[in-house]
């Protein structure tokens, strides 16, 4: 069995099992949006902010945030994998994705948490 440092799971399995885990999760939290901004009365801002004031609704986006940037490591390092065959050019996207996804996470959470 090859397992690599940048792999997110321990192996494929884990890799597999895990997208498919968050891919749920996205899916629930984008058919709950949906729902809330197709079913809802007028959107407004108060209505808007008192959505996220809850902790179930600040919890659930967090978890929604933190599957997406599995969801979106894993995949991305199996392209890379896949199709980027020198070493150099595919350390880079990998870190630049890395990056650009720890970012998002940590800006994400900001906005959410207000810190």
């Amino acid at each position: 069995m090859v397992t690599s440092v940048t792999s997110f799971g321990r192996s494929g399995l884990y890799d597999w099992l895990i997208q498919r885990v968050t891919a749920v999760v996205l899916a629930a939290y984008t058919v709950f949006m949906i729902g809330y901004l197709a079913f809802g009365a007028e959107l407004t801002y108060d209505m808007w902010s008192s959505l996220f004031q809850g902790t179930a609704m600040r919890t659930f986006t967090l978890l929604a945030l933190l599957s997406f940037a599995a969801h979106v490591w894993i995949g991305m390092w199996s392209v890379s994998t896949d199709y980027i065959k020198p070493t150099g050019m595919r350390v880079v996207f990998q870190s630049a994705s890395g990056l650009l996804t720890f970012v998002y996470v940590v800006w994400g959470v900001q906005i959410l948490w207000g810190i």
